[in-house]
């Protein structure tokens, strides 16, 4: 199955810099650039509900996005970058990466499981270690994912990287060797449990209580990336 292609709409800005980026956010836009082949960096606004949908409805990082300027020119763009406010669910600027038809990029795609392991049957657990693997293609045909079979799998077995089903024309880049995941005996998993609250109850009890003194209170500086 090959990745979604969505649209979305920009208008190209000639204001930079992080007074002009908190004004765009105002407003209710989202600043961003497009780059890629060597071409001039064009630097963009987008309304934050439309793009809000996208990064919510699709994985964007191998979904294909058709990006119409308002000066009437279109591009095959990826998103290469999204960079989040620390405290707000707020997107404070957006790198696109255009693509040309027949020339490979590198990136990202889910790993989805199917079938059912007769070791869970049997009370084991799939853990699952890997979410995303990287792979290089051409954009025409970049999977919406990866799949890897775990119906062969017992307690105690694993599948990995090699294990997936990829696609003609589809080279995957991480190590082969690569774990996906696996199918672990409750006992194991129990383990992990009592060691986890063991480090955690031990870095409590070691760590020393705050002092909070009566002194002028500091002012505080608010900082946003442009």
């Amino acid at each position: 199955m090959m990745a979604t292609k969505v649209k979305l709409t920009a208008q190209l800005r000639s204001e930079t810099g992080k007074g002009a980026a908190r004004s765009l956010r105002r407003a209710g836009y989202v600043p961003g650039v497009v780059y890629g082949h060597g071409e001039e960096t064009r630097a963009c606004k987008l309304e934050w509900r439309e793009l809000e949908k996208v990064l919510t409805s699709v994985h964007w990082e191998n979904t294909i996005i058709d990006l119409k300027m308002d000066d009437g020119k279109t591009a095959d763009v990826l998103i290469r970058d999204v960079q989040l406010h620390p405290c707000r669910p707020e997107v404070l600027h957006i790198d696109f990466l255009a693509v040309h038809k027949g020339e490979k990029v590198k990136l990202e795609v889910p790993v989805r499981i199917v079938g059912v392991a007769p070791g869970v049957k049997e009370g084991g657990i799939l853990e699952h270690h890997r979410m995303e693997v990287e792979i290089r293609c051409v954009p025409s045909d970049i999977p919406a994912f990866l799949e890897i079979d775990v119906s062969g799998l017992g307690i105690g077995d694993v599948a990995g990287i090699r294990d997936l089903v990829v696609p003609e024309g589809v080279e995957i880049l991480d190590d082969l060797e690569g774990t996906i995941c696996s199918i672990v005996p409750p006992a194991a998993l129990k383990h992990e449990v009592e060691e986890a609250a063991a480090v955690l109850e031990a870095a409590e009890e070691a760590a020393e209580p705050e002092v909070i003194g009566r002194g002028k209170p500091a002012e505080e500086e608010e900082t946003e990336e442009g």
